[in-house]
């Protein structure tokens, strides 16, 4: 039984005498389900009838025997229905890649337009359907509502169930587990519902903790499109991230909000990190993964870059909606300025860009945590900036010494690379400008070096690597300069 508000919804939208109704899912069970239950709340009920391109017609509501195959053909289903008396519902289910044909175009305007004197409603059903320019104006959009915590608790329970008769044992869960499994189901339809509830119910017989990261990759491999997000499965932790206290502290203040811990605290919206490359931004993000304890998804807006008219923010609208439907999650976009930076040259692409993006980071209302990496504040909107979007806007600077030292102990423990407390002293003082980054390539070619000497990796290839290192703030000193000099007065620092 599909859910009683879409089946209510879909109803009133059928009596308003709308031709043509579109909707698009990918649980087309779902759909033809919902359309039944609609028809028989009209009174009287409405008749309805269903074609698929390999079968033909044949009437839905009732059963009056095999399908009329003689209707199979997409031309001569729309002559059926326009020339024929009998008023209904006629559910489509293979017409889209037929609407870009003119006769299909012509059959549907003329059933459309001759609904007054017969009254017939087209119901066109895919995962995708591209109305012609001249129907859109007599269509109306349905959209499916995903199936509610309830009817996620019982799709779960019927598993269960189907588990246990089969192999005569119940199914290993505690309350806790399978809360967890339902809330990570949320946003997919009723048959992917099922299909990850039985991956995680017939892989051991147990609903465990440990299903639900499993669960969240695979829902976002069901939910992914186009490239433009990607699920990073690597997060990290507080100990894996030198310095930035201030940061993660901010963080951490803020778990309870983000997990539901603390009802009545709004969730946080996300921070914006700017700073020097290479000392850390990006680590951040998935620090902040960790410390939330949810998926990590990278958002690459030049991926949603397109040619064609439009269809670059149609591109990020799709991103967007699979985090929203992703949630609890964290959404990293990295370098964001080079996304939304505008010039002489564009053509209103990314401006469009940022106006969709900027309008989902203040409407946006679910768990989804977003943390925007930049490195050049010229080229980032002022609008991106203000309160609104953003929770803050931290500034990541090049790491004081203790920070440096923090990082080398982590990265020469990472390689075993023994270091003595006054050989991290000696390259401390010698780094003195180097990013994070900087310094663990540092240690990765001391490594080079050492095994080219044949001798274990030592404190002086470190040493060396880094004397024969120009780091970025000495090579362009002018731009990171002005960078610190901007942020002072107009950010909160990070450390």
């Amino acid at each position: 039984m599909a859910a009683d508000g879409s089946r209510h919804d879909l109803a009133v939208l059928l009596r308003s005498r709308v031709p043509l109704v579109v909707i698009e899912t990918r649980d087309e069970d779902r759909a033809r389900a919902l359309v039944l239950d609609a028809a028989r709340d009209n009174r009287p009920a409405t008749p309805v009838f269903e074609w698929v391109v390999t079968e033909g017609l044949r009437r839905a509501d009732v059963d009056l025997g095999g399908p009329q195959r003689f209707n199979a053909a997409p031309d001569q289903v729309l002559h059926w229905i326009r020339d024929g008396a009998v008023p209904g519902i006629y559910v489509l289910l293979d017409l889209h890649p037929y609407l870009t044909e003119p006769l299909s175009t012509r059959l549907l305007k003329d059933i459309c337009q001759s609904y007054d004197r017969s009254p017939r409603t087209v119901v066109l059903v895919s995962h995708e359907v591209s109305l012609p320019a001249e129907l859109e104006h007599l269509a109306a959009r349905f959209e499916i509502a995903f199936p509610d915590r309830a009817e996620r608790r019982a799709v779960v329970d019927d598993v269960a169930r189907e588990w246990a008769r089969t192999h005569g044992t119940p199914v290993r869960a505690d309350e806790q587990s399978v809360a967890a499994l339902v809330e990570n189901l949320a946003g997919l339809s009723v048959a992917d519902t099922r299909r990850l509830a039985r991956a995680a119910i017939h892989d051991d017989g147990a609903v465990t903790p440990s299903d639900a990261p499993a669960v969240m990759r695979a829902k976002y491999d069901l939910l992914s499109r186009g490239g433009a997000l990607s699920f990073e499965y690597d997060t990290a932790g507080m100990a894996d991230l030198a310095g930035l206290a201030r940061l993660k502290e901010w963080l951490a203040r803020r778990k309870p909000a983000f997990d539901g811990t603390a009802p009545g605290l709004d969730p946080p919206k996300g921070l914006l990190l700017l700073g020097v490359q290479g000392c850390g931004k990006s680590l951040a993000a998935k620090v902040a993964a960790g410390i939330y304890g949810v998926p990590l998804l990278r958002l690459d807006l030049a991926a949603v870059q397109d040619k064609y008219q439009g269809e670059s923010e149609r591109k990020l609208r799709e991103a967007l909606a699979t985090a929203d439907v992703m949630a609890p999650c964290v959404v990293w976009i990295d370098e964001i300025e080079k996304g939304v930076a505008t010039s002489d040259s564009d053509t209103g692409s990314s401006q469009r860009l940022l106006g969709t993006l900027l309008t989902w980071l203040s409407e946006k209302s679910g768990r989804v945590f977003v943390v925007a990496t930049a490195n050049d504040i010229e080229e980032l909107p002022p609008e991106l900036i203000r309160k609104g979007r953003f929770d803050e806007v931290f500034f990541v600077d090049l790491p004081r010494a203790d920070v440096r030292a923090e990082v080398l102990r982590i990265h020469a423990t990472r390689r075993d690379v023994r270091l003595e407390a006054h050989d991290v002293a000696r390259l401390v003082e010698a780094s003195e400008g180097f990013s994070g980054a900087e310094l663990e390539q540092a240690v990765v070619s001391a490594a080079y070096a050492a095994h080219a000497d044949g001798a274990p990796v030592a404190a002086a290839h470190v040493l060396a690597e880094i004397r024969a290192t120009r780091p970025l703030s000495v090579v362009m000193a002018e731009r990171v300069g002005a960078l610190r000099a901007w942020a002072a007065e107009r950010t909160v620092s990070a450390d």
